[in-house]
């Protein structure tokens, strides 16, 4: 009954403020006219006022209104009767521990599951797996705990990049860095490109974007690549 999209970012190189999506926003959103943002992740720890900002000007392209979460007295009563929800990136966690705080993270999962649309981008993708643990981000703040959302069976690493064969830079590459998870963890983890996003919609699970493809990472195994138009639910 779920019905997200959770991109790897929020801003392609050379582009505007979620402008790639708005397509796949007007049919996410179709049947919506409010949209709540979840500012709390913050990115280069701009105010949530900033940053709602950042995220009215773009949905005005589509037709949408955007209310900041932290407008209201009751975050969690504000999730009663929402019609569409975007959780935006910047660091997962101050948005976990911000989540946690407001207590939020039971009530957010009933109303994704339940079939209110929701856009994460970035970190607002990396809450919607069962922990942030493959989270490209400094821990800056010290959440109650890593477990997120888990309202998709696996890990994703937003901003997945390739290593470079001609990079002078000898430091741990993504795919290092998700090798060491899996030496602790057996979740599954989507590497997620820029560009590229994961479509829910019922019943399916399906990696979009443009024809590119994501890296996939099962412990045990061999890295892979998944292509443009695959189903995901087999990592469940």
């Amino acid at each position: 009954m779920m019905n997200c999209l959770l991109a790897s970012t929020s801003t392609l190189y050379g582009g505007q403020y979620l402008d790639y999506l708005f397509d796949a926003l007007e049919e996410l959103y179709q049947n919506t006219h409010e949209i709540l943002f979840i500012p709390y992740a913050r990115p280069s720890g701009i105010s949530y006022e900033a940053y709602t900002d950042i995220a009215e000007k773009a949905f005005k392209h589509i037709g949408k209104k955007i209310v900041g979460i932290h407008t209201f007295d009751d975050p969690v009563t504000s999730l009663e009767n929402v019609q569409g929800i975007f959780t935006g990136g910047g660091n997962s966690f101050v948005l976990v521990h911000s989540l946690y705080q407001q207590g939020l993270i039971t009530k957010l999962r009933e109303v994704i599951t339940q079939g209110t649309p929701y856009l994460g981008t970035s970190a607002g993708s990396n809450i919607a797996g069962p922990n942030i643990k493959t989270t490209n981000d400094m821990p800056i703040v010290y959440p109650p705990s890593y477990d997120t959302l888990g309202i998709v069976p696996f890990c994703i690493n937003p901003h997945y990049v390739n290593p470079d064969p001609a990079s002078k830079h000898k430091g741990e590459t993504r795919e290092t860095r998700i090798r060491e998870f899996h030496a602790f963890n057996t979740t599954a983890v989507v590497g997620l490109r820029e560009g590229s996003w994961i479509r829910i919609k019922n019943q399916t699970m399906i990696l979009s974007g443009g024809h590119l493809s994501a890296r996939i990472f099962e412990h045990g195994k061999e890295a892979y690549e998944l292509s443009e138009g695959a189903s995901l639910h087999f990592l469940e």
